[in-house]
Formats: structure tokens, sequence, C-alpha cells
């Protein structure tokens, strides 16, 4: 194991770049030509904007081996204080220079009914809930998502990658009539002129052992974005990272708050190499979501779906240069159905044009 942490390590970019701060959004074409959507599963915006839940913070209610070394990492003596500590660049920089939505007050709400992982996925990838999509199995997504739409025009073709940990995502983005590049689970990094570090990484995720034979550890997954995103530099990038999900079935809240920690290290270093990285820098826009909620402690934040109560409720984040920073201003609806038509509107597109039953634009994320 050392030797892998080792060899990781030698993957990660040490870019120390200023994130970009969005003034007011121009009332013309967008700054935004890239997007980047990270998804981190079943992240629940309990933590998102309290913090570790000090309720689940023991062995009793949340399974925590090193409930001293947990609270130490994570507990601190105010809601503030307990977000920073945990998500340190989402609170300071997502929150503070772009939007956060999700809050109690002003909640964001999945729309499908269902509150599990392939309704959830396919409803944020079209903007709209599909009552046929009524299980996790790996059936092909009759509909067309927002990706497949984009690449299906000229200046995206070739340009949408798609890179998960869960081995439905094919499936959720139907890769074999979208194609677009999806890369999932213990799947290799595919392509023609692999980079050293994405070769490595094939090698290292086909040699570990293995906790979840359908979802591999997020250190592989983002690493293999990372690494595409640098050599091909795609203009729409998905990446589903699922370890928050898998640990809270668990019942092991420790290794959840972990997770949820390297979820926000891997999308500030995500952040820094856009803003590294000409082609990205200051023209980039970050959008950050879970595929559904979570119940509460003691038990059911374990456990979601439609009988879960408040398993519907979901955060979103988003950063770039066409989202005006909050102030005091109210942020409005930011629903699971609305991010699609979002992510194409910041890119200069009208995805509802196409898909009228797509949710609307949230019009505060351009500043509207």
């Amino acid at each position: 194991m050392k030797l892998i942490r080792i060899a990781i390590a030698a993957l990660a970019l040490t870019g120390a770049a200023a994130p970009a701060r969005a003034e007011d959004a121009p009332a013309g074409k967008p700054r935004t030509r890239n997007v980047v959507l990270v998804m981190s599963d079943g992240l629940r915006w309990q933590e998102v904007f309290g913090g570790a839940d000090r309720a689940l913070l023991n062995k009793k209610d949340g399974g925590v081996a090193d409930v001293d070394g947990l609270k130490a990492r994570y507990d601190r003596d105010t809601v503030e204080a307990r977000r920073e500590a945990l998500f340190p660049f989402i609170t300071g920089v997502v929150a503070k220079r772009g939007r956060l939505y999700g809050n109690v007050g002003e909640e964001s709400r999945v729309t499908n009914g269902k509150n599990f992982s392939y309704p959830g996925y396919s409803e944020t990838f079209t903007g709209f809930a599909d009552p046929r999509i009524d299980s996790n199995d790996k059936k092909p997504n009759p509909n067309v998502t927002v990706f497949e739409w984009l690449n299906s025009k000229p200046d995206f073709r070739g340009k949408v990658a798609a890179f998960g940990s869960w081995d439905v995502f094919p499936f959720i983005l139907n890769r074999e009539r979208s194609g677009i590049k999806v890369v999932a689970a213990w799947e290799p990094p595919a392509g023609e002129a692999l980079s050293p570090q994405e070769k490595l990484l094939g090698e290292l995720s086909g040699n570990i052992h293995r906790l979840w034979p359908e979802c591999s550890y997020d250190v592989f997954t983002f690493h293999a974005a990372l690494e595409n995103l640098k050599r091909e530099k795609p203009r729409v990038t998905f990446i589903g990272l699922g370890e928050t999900d898998e640990f809270t079935h668990g019942g092991r809240y420790d290794h959840y708050l972990d997770s949820a920690h390297k979820f926000d290290q891997y999308v500030s270093q995500l952040w820094d190499v856009i803003q590294s990285t000409p082609e990205y820098k200051d023209q980039t826009t970050l959008i950050l979501t879970a595929d559904h909620g979570r119940g509460d402690a003691p038990v059911e934040w374990k456990s979601h779906g439609a009988k879960i109560p408040g398993a519907d409720r979901i955060w979103v984040g988003i950063l770039g240069p066409d989202t005006p920073a909050r102030g005091d201003s109210p942020l409005g609806r930011a629903d699971q159905n609305q991010i699609a038509a979002t992510l194409a509107a910041l890119l200069g597109e009208d995805y509802n044009a196409y898909q009228p039953k797509a949710g609307p634009v949230i019009p505060s994320a351009l500043g509207r």
C-alpha cells in the first residue's frame, strides 16, 4: 500500500493558481467556453452546510473506529468552523466567489421521486424525470443527455468526456449510442498517446484489492479524468465519484467524512489545474452536486430512496466567470432538473429549445 500511495502522490499537481472571481455576469454571450460537472454520490447537504454531524461522531450511530482522531480532523466549536474543516474549498471559494445552493430555506431538490442513483443521474443529465427509469439496472438510457446533445454539435464533437467510479455510467450516458468517451469503474484510461500517469493508473487499478466490484476508488476516477483533461482538453467533462455513497451504506461515518473531504481536495486541485491551463483559465465553469440526498441521524443517514424523509434534498455549487458571487442576494431555486439547461446555457447553448421537458436555467447562476 505504501508503494501505491507514493505512486498516486506522484500523479498530483501542486499548482497554486488563485481562483478566478466572477463579478457581474455579462449581458451578452457567456465567457464560459468549458464546463466540468463533478458529482459525489449521495453526499448530504447536511455536511455541505453544517460540517461534520456531531450526532454521528461515535461508534454506536456512526460506526466510527477512532472517535478522537475523527473529531480532531473535523469537529470544531461552530458550524462554520466545522464546514471549513471538512470542505475548505467549497466553503471558502465556491460559496464565497460563486453560488452554493441548497441550504435551509433555499432547498434544492430531486424531482424524480425515486431518490436513488440512476434516476438522479439521468435527471441531472437530461433535465427531466423519466418514470421508466425506476431501478439501477444496467439498461441503456432511452433519453438523450445534454452531453450527447452537445457532442452532436460541431463545436463540441469529440470534446465531451465522462469518468465515473460506478459501472452503470456507460448505460446512463448510453455510451454505445452517444459516442462520447465514457470511462467507468475499473476500466483503465483509454485513448491514443496515453501519458505515463494514465498508464500507471490503469496498472494500479487493475491490481489493487477491490472493496466494491461495481465501484472503483475515487482516486483512480479523479486522476484519470484530470490527466485526460490536461492531455485532450475536452470542452465538457463529467466526473462522478462514488465513495461517499458506498461508505454511508456501510454505516461508516468516519470513512464517509474522509471521502467527502477528499472530494473537496480533488475539486480544489481540479480548479488549480483549470486556472493554470491557458485553454481553461477564466473561461471554465465548475458545477458540483450530488445525485440524491440521504436521511438524518441517527439511522436514516445510511439510506435514501422514496421512503426516506429528506432524501430528495440535494445541493448545487457553481463557480466560474459567468456566475457572480452571491453577496447578500437571494439564490432562488436550483433543482436537479435545472442542471442540464444551466450547463448548456453557460456554453451559450439553448438546451430547453431542444428538450422542452427539461427544467429551466438557474437564473442566478448566470447573473440574471
